[in-house]
């Protein structure tokens, strides 16, 4: 596809909308039109920044992954270099059985290696489990799939999954343990089993990163706001707000979407059930696989309180499943992020909901931040009056991985590939974090140009 004269489509206006758009401004230049639909109000999807505490503050995802290469390279490329900031380094606790401890190291998105660092987290039976783990005999057929609780529970015992699995992969996924493979949640993982690891702890060991001094996590200063609009302005699409595409046919010549017309390329950065509806009629068993990914809902509660509130000297508070708290996590910004604790006010989030409960989603603005509150008395052991609030819902926010997804992926871009002009995007494909959306985006891109 030549840039003199093409005409693509970039469907969807999330982070990987946008990357998609400017990679395509880059590879057909400045003659090509590109047009960019998106069904809500604004772009960015799941990133959003707002105003809270005098400043910025992101009310969707806020930070990626530091040790992918995808984001700074971005930043690097749009000139934006000086937005990159890293966390203080502080550690989180985790609430659990009534009390806050703190969150163990030296695990694999809290699977343990031994016993050690689980120690005040999990009772006394759970850790005789764990010690006793490698004298059982583990069952794994190589290049298998299957739920990471369900691999946890059995070898460690359901405290791990609860109390240490559960609250990690809640914060990626906004889902549980029982209902994401192991082999798209944790490679490493999958492969040190796949390659012969005679007990899960040994596996754990094997797949663990070697320790760095590197930042685990990075952000943008001024939220992603700044680089939503640096993509935007670099593009320089035409962009149709408040446009939902229902219709995707294949001509003789390209696509046509509805009533927008025929174009050259379509590149399809919507959420996989928007997906599977476009595909429908061209690719059916394209739209069936697409159609199997499920979405997770949440919603956040941004809270301004006085900087002399009683907030322990943590990054975050994670709940473990089963707990009679509401929030799932709460993020304590301003102890996070360096570059927010200047603010006039402490800053900090709320998150709830979880896959397969989207009640939180239809409380009022009230009864959130309530909750929030209420929530925040019981970690903290203080009563904590709110200065300021930003309420947040993510209906569909998250797609979720259940076992086997790396290969429903495979088979549906297989299947797509077969469509000369259509390409996928998205955070559904190969990762939900910013840096994957970036990457599946270029990916995209090349196989149309």
């Amino acid at each position: 596809m030549s840039g003199n004269g093409s005409r693509t489509a970039v469907v969807g206006g999330g982070i990987s909308g946008l990357v998609a758009a400017y990679r395509l401004r880059q590879r057909l230049g400045p003659t090509a039109e590109i047009v960019l639909f998106e069904r809500g109000d604004r772009v960015g999807g799941v990133l959003h920044t707002g105003e809270l505490g005098g400043g910025p503050l992101d009310l969707g995802a806020e930070a990626f992954v530091g040790r992918r290469p995808e984001v700074p390279a971005l930043l690097r490329e749009l000139g934006l270099e000086e937005q990159l900031v890293h966390p203080a380094g502080r550690r989180p606790l985790i609430w659990a059985d009534g009390a806050t401890h703190p969150l163990p190291g030296g695990t694999l998105m809290g699977i343990p290696a031994t016993s050690m660092v689980m120690h005040g987290l999990v009772d006394a039976a759970t850790l005789a489990t764990i010690d006793a783990e490698a004298d059982r005999p583990l069952h794994w057929v190589p290049g298998s799939d299957i739920a990471v609780a369900t691999l946890v529970a059995d070898r460690f015992g359901p405290q791990v999954v609860a109390r240490s699995v559960d609250p990690l992969l809640g914060g990626v996924y906004a889902g549980l343990a029982n209902s994401i493979g192991l082999r798209s949640a944790l490679p490493p993982l999958a492969a040190a089993l796949d390659a012969g690891a005679r007990s899960l702890g040994a596996a754990v060991a094997r797949a663990l990163p070697p320790p760095s001094t590197a930042p685990v996590f990075g952000g943008l200063r001024d939220g992603y706001r700044v680089l939503l609009r640096a993509l935007l302005a670099a593009a320089a699409p035409k962009v149709e707000i408040r446009t939902a595409v229902t219709d995707l046919a294949r001509t003789a010549t390209g696509w046509r979407l509805g009533a927008a017309g025929e174009f050259d390329a379509v590149l399809l950065a919507t959420p996989a059930p928007v997906t599977a509806g476009l595909l429908g009629a061209d690719l059916p068993a394209a739209a069936e696989l697409a159609a199997g990914i499920e979405l997770s809902s949440s919603a956040l509660v941004a809270l301004a309180v006085a900087p002399d509130a009683p907030l322990p000297d943590n990054s975050g508070i994670l709940v473990a499943t089963g707990e009679p708290l509401r929030a799932k996590a709460f993020t304590l910004s301003s102890r996070k992020w360096p570059h927010l604790a200047g603010r006039d006010a402490l800053l900090l989030r709320a998150s709830f909901g979880r896959f397969g409960d989207s009640s939180p989603l239809s409380w009022s603005d009230a009864d959130l931040i309530a909750a929030a509150t209420a929530d925040l008395a019981t970690v903290t052991g203080h009563h904590i009056e709110p200065l300021d609030a930003r309420v947040q819902r993510w209906p569909g926010g998250l797609p979720q991985y259940a076992p086997g997804h790396d290969r429903r992926i495979a088979d549906l871009e297989a299947a797509v590939a077969q469509a000369p002009g259509l390409a996928l995007a998205g955070a559904y494909l190969h990762g939900v974090g910013v840096p994957a959306c970036i990457a599946t985006a270029t990916a995209a891109v090349n196989r149309l140009t």
